[in-house]
């Protein structure tokens, strides 16, 4: 019998150490590293060759939102097709479990517009035969997987389970009695393999408040007290496993976080004794300060020894989108209420006197500032497609402000009087807003920051985050030496599964799962945006393929030759961090 089931040959290994780079083979049996060295080919039944190509650990994807199409896609796409091996979900606060069945509707609901996952594909795939968490966590890992999936206690609808259903649960705040029933479904989690917990807070009021529930309202995580979080924190740090991860924001007029918040997340985190992934830090062209105050921070609190990274959005994913379904203007009133309801109801809506009258108020004063840090100005938006046959020949490739001056409007007349004219079809492309590469130098040149936010599987319609592996390492690498290989490897695997608490995987080691990607540093690259119709109920999405990965390997097995799926499963559910 061979003494390995696979031997990944001649490749150069770059390990998720930091440790300087070397030429190596990999041994793997019952998909785990066995021996890294210098091997025979007649000691494994399979050998993948390497030669030429960077051998590394799979990325860890640590922001995700593929709560939903985990019931149709095993893989997990688009982030699978980037090298990523093993992700989160249940980020955020949101999630599926706890769960009553009568609130499953309400839920998908939810999720449709705070994370504009398209409604329908969840209708129809998801069958809700769960309640607990402990309950979900065995229906996932009784799924085909072809990533591994660690799942953290979503606040949202653990609140809802026990105070019975969305809508109640954002009337008043949880009793002692449910503070103490909250906590014990978490700790149960726990029990059953939870990573942690995990909530948004977006001040209502504050202009960053751009992720609202399905009927323009606050999310549940976003008007709960410090006290009851505090609370969660004491008892994370009760169970003495996993992280809290936190989506915080007040926002300044161009700043993401003040000192309050930093002071409510160090107090948290210290109560929890466990590290907090915060997110989200940024870089802003046109605010290329707008990062630092959040950074400054984050090392600071690390230096007075509380464990805090910061997640960092290491993409530049520009928006497409059409207001047939957009919805990241929530933080303006009048742009909340303009995007609610049917294609029907939203034109009519933003055809109305009194609505323009507000967003063109509220642009001329300053309003849109803070959305243009994450989306881009407004102005630069150009009218990537229309499809009204006239209306193409006259504005197609304009921008919004193009169009104004062309037509002596302002600009949101502009934008909002050809897409009623087009149906609410017309496809506005907004501009690269964080290709400012003095400030990724300064993001990575903290200890404590994490690439990712990939917000896999949701804003489909809009963003293709997902690429970020690939976006470290053909810009930030390649083009740009703003990272070593070594080190955009310890921050792609190593780092960010230690922060996780993952225990098994993150580096190539004797003993480490064998999740590897095997791919020539020369030509990795993301291939560019195209609308797939490969959802459930033949709904659409945008992606973005990769060009460079020879090999993507879960647990041993090779998921991905050449960007071409192999049909394999091999993916575990992580419970504490680690397949078992």
């Amino acid at each position: 019998m061979p003494q390995f089931d696979t031997i990944v040959k001649g490749g150069t290994v770059v390990d998720g150490t930091r440790v300087p780079r070397y030429q190596g083979d990999i041994g793997i049996k019952n998909g785990k590293i066995a021996e890294i060295g210098k091997l025979n080919n007649n000691d494994a039944t399979k050998v993948v060759d390497a030669d030429g190509l960077v051998v590394a650990p799979g990325f860890v994807d640590l922001h995700t939102h593929y709560d939903a199409q985990l019931h149709w896609d095993p893989y997990l796409s688009i982030s699978s097709w980037h090298g990523v091996t093993s992700l989160t979900i249940g980020n955020c606060g949101f999630g599926f479990a706890p769960l009553r069945q009568k609130d499953a509707d309400r839920a998908m609901l939810a999720l449709s517009r705070t994370e504009a996952i398209p409604l329908e594909p969840m209708r129809v795939s998801m069958k809700v035969d769960w309640e607990t968490f402990p309950q979900y966590m065995d229906r996932v890992s009784r799924m085909p997987l072809g990533v591994n999936v660690s799942h953290l206690f979503p606040i949202s609808p653990a609140v809802a389970y026990v105070m019975g259903g969305f809508d109640d649960a954002k009337k008043r705040f949880p009793n002692k009695e449910e503070m103490d029933t909250i906590i014990g479904h978490y700790k149960e989690a726990v029990k059953a393999g939870a990573a942690g917990w995990s909530a948004q807070r977006l001040v209502p009021e504050s202009r960053a408040s751009v992720q609202r529930d399905y009927d323009g309202t606050p999310m549940i995580t976003d008007i709960l007290p410090d006290e009851f979080y505090h609370s969660m924190a004491q008892a994370m740090g009760e169970v003495g496993e996993g992280c809290i991860q936190f989506t915080q924001s007040g926002a300044t007029e161009h700043t993401f976080g003040i000192e309050d918040d930093f002071k409510f997340l160090e107090k948290m985190t210290k109560a929890a004794g466990r590290p907090l992934l915060y997110n989200a830090i940024l870089i802003s062209d046109k605010h290329p300060e707008s990062h630092k105050a959040q950074l400054d921070w984050v090392n600071a609190a690390n230096e007075r020894g509380v464990r805090i990274f910061g997640q960092a959005a290491t993409v530049r994913a520009p928006i497409r989108m059409t207001l047939e379904d957009w919805n990241l203007f929530d933080s303006v009133p009048a742009w909340k209420e303009a995007t609610l309801g049917t294609v029907e109801e939203r034109k009519a809506k933003l055809s109305r006197p009194e609505l323009r009258k507000e967003m063109r108020e509220d642009y001329d004063g300053g309003g849109m500032d803070t959305l243009n840090v994450v989306l881009g100005e407004f102005p630069k938006y150009i009218a990537r497609k229309v499809h009204n046959r006239d209306l193409k020949l006259q504005y197609e490739g304009l921008s919004v402000e193009q169009i104004a001056e062309k037509e002596g409007k302002h600009v949101i007349d502009a934008m909002l009087d050809l897409s009623v004219a087009d149906d609410l079809r017309t496809e506005w492309a907004g501009p690269i807003a964080n290709g400012d590469i003095e400030g990724y130098k300064e993001l990575m040149g903290s200890q404590y920051t994490l690439p990712g936010v990939s917000d896999g599987g949701a804003h489909v319609k809009f963003i293709t985050p997902g690429i970020f592996p690939t976006e470290v390492l053909a810009w930030l690498v390649r083009e740009q030496g703003v990272l070593s290989l070594e080190e955009a490897h310890f921050r792609l695997s190593g780092l960010t599964s230690w922060a996780a608490g993952f225990k098994d995987r993150g580096t190539l080691r004797p003993g480490m799962a064998a999740d590897i990607v095997v791919y020539d540093p020369d030509t990795v690259k993301a291939l560019p945006s195209e609308i797939v119709h490969d959802l459930p109920a033949n709904e659409w999405r945008r992606v973005q393929r990769a060009e460079g990965y020879r090999h993507i390997m879960v647990n041993g097995e090779v998921t991905f030759n050449d960007g071409n799926c192999t049909g394999a499963t091999p993916g575990a559910l992580l419970r504490n961090g680690a397949a078992r």
